[in-house]
């Protein structure tokens, strides 16, 4: 490896604001970027499969013919391939069928042509769970994605791959979508930063709408980073339905603002079973470095019902029999169980058997839990909660048994029983690399604000970046 070369690997670890300026002042060229990118995914993919459609050449092409002159431009970048078409390239959501068919999206989504627009060199698409159900990504399609700071260990999910590849240094960004934590669950477990955006803040169009749980963003490495994608991605498509309130000023804009005396509250026990020692110390740690900022920490917590999680499985299942159908229709047949796997096969034929009255009744209670915790935020400024219960899970771990593939879903909430509800509520919510645990694993902590203010979020995660900063963190691959 040459001189060149290693200046240039190097570079990778910059974040992507970094790799903009360079590009743009021309200290790099945006194809030695593009190339120090590839060369990167080449010499570690192998072992973590982060990337699984790779564009290499079309990306080399689009570099030299010109990219968009936006503020990312010549930045690498990829793609999560769930609910986020890039044209021409693979889009198989995790789903054996879809790859087996070659399904290949014909046009960019909104959001995706938004960063497209801003100059990022697409460099491919990664991996994800089948539909984006499991908090892991190990689809029997694409093979598992393993942990770049443990390979024997999962990057979460569903935004895994996307997640992996930003930890593992083979770009500095990279797009994510969160449906019950699937931003916020691979940030906590690789080490990044995952801001999930009010809903109605990114645009889902043009094929789904704001009423879906789901949101879209990315994963980073800085704050700064999160804060100026969300300057490029925020904003309405034609026709959406949930507008967000515009900020006031661009969210860059607030990373130099330090706010005091906020009121914060604390949830640092599982309500779905065992909390992780290393997770409690997590928050205890954060609280510490709030406190110590000139915020007010204590142990005040939304009351939150006990049927909340029971009702959110039935909008996960109906969302898994309506991804089911979305194929069906794509493929021109109905789906049978070898098409699919078992536990979506399983979820699917639960929607089936509800009622409309039960999927009535769900909605309606999320819309009580958003007023219940609405009230919460009448009083408070922010809610900290560890991101998981847990630790990053090994390989299989959560893969559901033989016979009974929704047993395992116990062990899931478990795991994940602190971002769903607020996909539910659309409120803004961020995990923060803020802590290691006593295995060397990444540990999240997690900031919700009410609804509509990422700003507020932005601003106390610069703070505690600057008081805690993690950017010299790298796994050893």
């Amino acid at each position: 490896m040459t001189a060149m070369t290693k200046d240039l690997q190097e570079l990778l670890w910059k974040d992507a604001t970094d790799q903009a300026d360079l590009v743009a002042s021309k200290q790099v060229s945006a194809r030695e970027l593009a190339e120090a990118a590839i060369k990167r995914i080449e010499a570690v993919d192998g072992r973590v499969n982060a990337v699984i459609h790779r564009r290499f050449e079309r990306a080399l092409s689009e570099v030299d013919s010109g990219l968009a002159d936006g503020p990312f431009r010549g930045v690498p970048f990829l793609v999560k391939d769930l609910n986020a078409e890039s044209a021409g390239d693979p889009a198989h959501q995790g789903n054996a069928a879809l790859k087996a068919a070659g399904w290949t999206a014909t046009e960019d989504s909104w959001l995706i042509a938004r960063f497209r627009r801003a100059g990022f060199a697409f460099l491919g698409r990664t991996n994800t769970p089948e539909f984006g159900i499991l908090p892991v990504t190990e689809p029997h399609a694409y093979g598992a994605t393993r942990n770049p700071w443990n390979l024997d260990h999962s990057p979460g999910g569903s935004s895994g791959g996307s997640a992996a590849a930003v930890a593992a240094g083979m770009v500095a960004v990279a797009h994510a979508s969160d449906g019950g934590g699937s931003i916020r669950i691979p940030a906590s477990m690789c080490g990044l930063v995952g801001l999930k955006p009010s809903r109605g803040r990114t645009t889902l169009g043009p094929w789904r709408d704001e009423s879906d749980l789901s949101v879209q963003h990315v994963v980073a490495r800085s704050v700064r980073d999160t804060a100026a994608l969300l300057d490029v991605g925020r904003g309405p498509g034609p026709g959406d339905m949930v507008i967000a309130p515009p900020p006031l000023r661009p969210y860059v804009a607030e990373l130099g603002v330090r706010p005091k005396g906020l009121q914060v509250g604390m949830v640092d026990s599982n309500p779905a079973g065992r909390l992780h020692p290393d997770c409690a110390a997590a928050v205890a740690h954060t609280a510490g470095l709030l406190e110590s900022l000139g915020h007010h920490v204590s142990t005040d917590r939304p009351v939150v019902d006990p049927e909340t999680s029971r009702r959110f499985m039935v909008r996960w299942a109906v969302k898994a029999k309506l991804s089911m159908d979305g194929v069906a229709r794509q493929l021109g047949r109905d789906l049978t169980a070898d098409d699919v796997e078992p536990l979506t096969w399983a979820m699917a034929a639960a929607a089936s058997n509800f009622t409309a009255m039960e999927f009535a009744e769900a909605m309606s209670a999320g819309a009580t839990l958003t007023r219940q915790l609405g009230a919460f935020w009448a009083t408070h400024d922010l809610l900290l909660t560890p991101t998981l219960g847990g630790l990053p899970p090994r390989i299989g771990e959560l893969e559901p048994p033989p016979g009974d593939p929704l047993s395992g879903q116990r062990s899931v909430a478990e795991l994940v029983p602190y971002t769903p509800q607020f996909n539910v509520t659309g409120q803004p919510a961020i995990s923060l690399p803020l802590y290691v645990s006593s295995e060397g694993l990444p540990v999240g902590i997690h900031l919700v604000a009410g609804y509509g203010r990422e700003d507020l979020l932005i601003q106390v995660a610069a703070q505690l970046e600057e008081a805690a900063p993690w950017a010299h963190r790298r796994p050893n691959l």
